[in-house]
């Protein structure tokens, strides 16, 4: 069984930055894949980020590509989100998610993730 715990969500003010934490524990994690997703009040759930497990490998999604940073600690079994130049459209729930164990097929499809957290808010205001 894998867990998944997300922390760091809050107010933040336009142009503002916040880091996300997603700690993963259970299962060892050499081979997945660790994904970001957000929703937004009456939207879809969109991918933000991911991150490769083995290798480091990173996505983005072009709406936060060079504002958002996605990075792990191998030791802590620890991804985080770093934010920058927030704008309120960045408001929404965001999910961190874990594709184990082979993190097989497109880091962007929501369908790929098998272990999800409860969320954590972001939401930004100008």
């Amino acid at each position: 069984q894998v867990q998944v715990v997300e922390s760091g969500g809050g107010l933040v003010q336009a142009g503002g930055r916040v880091r996300l934490r997603c700690a993963v524990s259970g299962r060892t994690f050499s081979t997945s894949v660790l994904g970001w997703f957000r929703q937004a009040p009456g939207k879809e759930r969109e991918f933000v980020a991911a991150i490769r497990w083995n290798g480091g490998s990173t996505y983005y999604a072009d709406s936060v590509k060079g504002r958002f940073t996605i990075s792990r600690d191998d030791a802590k079994q620890t991804v985080f989100l770093q934010m920058y130049s927030l704008n309120p459209e960045d408001t929404a729930v965001y999910y961190c998610a874990a594709s184990w164990p082979l993190g097989a097929g497109n880091v962007a499809d929501s369908g790929i993730y098998n272990f999800w957290g409860q969320g954590t808010q972001v939401t930004v205001f100008s």
